[in-house]
C-alpha cells in the first residue's frame, strides 16, 4: 500500500547508516525477505512484480523497522443507519 516503508539500520564500520525504502506508488508493497546471509527489501506491485530491491549483509544489519502506511480516516469505520418511526 502507497506509503508502506521500512527503514534498515546498518552498521558501516565507524558510524551506523539508515536507509528508507517506500512504496512510492497506489497498490505497491514493501516485502522483507532474508536467507543465504542476506536482507531484501523489495518494492512489490500488486501483480507480483518487483519495482525495486535493496540488498545489505545480514551480518551488517542491525535492525530492520517496518512503518505500516497510516489507514484513511473513515476507512474500515461501521456506519449504522437507524431507521426512523
Amino acid at each position: 500500500m502507497k506509503g508502506d516503508r521500512v527503514e534498515v539500520v546498518v552498521d558501516a564500520g565507524d558510524a551506523t547508516r539508515t536507509y528508507e525504502i517506500e512504496a512510492t506508488r497506489a497498490g505497491r508493497r514493501v516485502d522483507i525477505t532474508h536467507g543465504r546471509g542476506l536482507v531484501a527489501v523489495t518494492e512489490v506491485t500488486r501483480g507480483g512484480t518487483a519495482m525495486r530491491t535493496a540488498r545489505f549483509m545480514a551480518n551488517r544489519v542491525i535492525a530492520v523497522v517496518e512503518h505500516p502506511a497510516a489507514q484513511e480516516k473513515g476507512a474500515g469505520e461501521v456506519v449504522t443507519l437507524r431507521r426512523s418511526a
